[in-house]
């Protein structure tokens, strides 16, 4: 076996223990349930898009807290027509990253699908971000909060995630027996977070995702996590109040919870979402339909034309466009 071989069965098999506390489904359960009846406030605006035969709106709706969150929301035409639903797959933004233009999304209208692309709270878009912290933070996003679970801007990111897909599925354009959920280091972490933590999708695909074997990325990444990393580093009597809140958010965790066909990728260049991090939440995952590919020449990125047709393929087989 060559080096390259013997790198991939290593990655494949590559196994972590769960770090979740004692409280972990109690905590999500009651979350879920206070978060559940919580309004949208939403609103549905008609958004200019150069592309013909597409419905293009501006969406504004509220999720974890009263911040005004924003995203396309583009059906193509048939949707809703004589009742004529599409399926859909909403999208979710890596790190600082933010949805762009109607026009980003064309490939999949073409594919039949609507998209409900949304932005992430605070990270360069049009949406900015209510939350408060009760002390400094150290750049970036992601240690507001960081000491407890229930003022984390994980939290609030997960939550403004799960409240767009309530939000999607109870559009007329939409088929809710086929909605999708798709994504992309940040975005892909979603991504697997919703397919554990929500009822709505059917399908997922989540490319290099991050959030994933935490303690590990604490460690290891140069990306978004790098920020908690700095946070300890400064902070060393945190340690274990960051390990504890991150456990709650940590992919390796919540795999156990997903019971739907997950399509995975991993680059074996990537040093932000290390490809250990992802195959121990990949081997956490109980259930049927899942797939890790694995890219030796890869970095992080949503991955060459091969894989994206792959990933189309996948979404395709279980929501049928």
């Amino acid at each position: 076996m060559g080096a390259i071989q013997e790198r991939m069965k290593d990655v494949a098999n590559y196994r972590a223990a769960r770090t979740a506390r004692e409280d972990f489904d109690a905590f999500w359960s009651q979350t879920l349930e206070r978060f559940a009846a919580k309004p949208l406030n939403d609103r549905r605006e008609p958004a200019a898009t150069l592309m013909k035969g597409t419905l293009a709106e501006r969406v504004q709706f509220e999720g974890y807290d009263d911040t005004p969150l924003y995203g396309w929301f583009l059906v193509p035409k048939g949707g809703d027509e004589q009742n004529r639903k599409v399926p859909c797959v909403v999208i979710y933004q890596g790190y600082q990253c933010h949805r762009g233009l109607p026009e980003n999304y064309a490939v999949w209208l073409q594919m039949g699908y609507a998209v409900f692309a949304v932005d992430t709270r605070g990270q360069t878009g049009e949406t900015g971000n209510h939350l408060t912290s009760a002390r400094g933070i150290f750049k970036g996003w992601m240690t507001q909060g960081v000491l407890e679970p229930e003022h984390f801007y994980g939290l609030a990111m997960t939550i403004d995630a799960w409240k767009a897909l309530q939000w999607v599925s109870a559009q007329p354009e939409i088929d809710a027996e086929r909605i999708g959920v798709y994504g992309t280091s940040q975005g892909g972490g979603l991504t697997l977070q919703m397919a554990a933590l929500s009822k709505v999708p059917r399908a997922a695909v989540a490319n290099v995702p991050n959030l994933c074997h935490l303690e590990f990325a604490l460690m290891n990444s140069t990306g978004s996590v790098s920020e908690i990393a700095e946070f300890v580093a400064r902070n060393p009597g945190s340690l274990e109040q960051v390990l504890t809140t991150l456990s709650y958010f940590d992919n390796l965790n919540l795999a156990e919870k997903i019971n739907i066909p997950v399509l995975y990728s991993a680059g074996f260049k990537d040093l932000i979402c290390w490809p250990e991090t992802i195959a121990a939440a990949y081997n956490r995952n109980p259930a049927l339909g899942k797939e890790l590919l694995l890219y030796p020449f890869m970095g992080h990125e949503e991955g060459p034309d091969e894989h994206r047709l792959k990933a189309y393929g996948f979404l395709g087989e279980h929501l049928q466009p």
